[in-house]
């Protein structure tokens, strides 16, 4: 009845190695920060060069981020603040791009 003890993880969306990354989790709070930022200044046309910088900067983030990731979880975060990225990096562009 041992195995009856232990969490089951391997069907977990969220499950992780039962190690630290701070890097990975540095570069997925900072990819969803940036992508969040873009996407709610996007939605105000006279803010398109915060909008598009933050979604850039988001985008390159989370890419180097989603290279070096090791577990499910911070694939997840990234990939979520990867599209808020560029969703207000796109509209940003439209409303009057990088530099005005």
């Amino acid at each position: 009845m041992a195995q009856a003890l232990r969490p089951n993880t391997a069907g977990s969306l969220f499950a992780t190695d039962d190690r630290p990354h701070p890097v990975q989790d540095a570069l997925m709070a900072v990819t969803l920060v940036l992508g969040v930022v873009s996407f709610v200044t996007a939605q105000f046309p006279s803010l398109h060069l915060l909008s598009s910088w933050t979604g850039l900067v988001g985008i390159f983030t989370g890419a180097y981020g989603q290279w070096i990731s090791e577990t499910t979880r911070e694939r997840f975060g990234l990939i979520l603040g990867l599209g808020a990225s560029g969703l207000g990096f796109f509209l940003g562009m439209a409303h009057g791009g990088l530099f005005g």
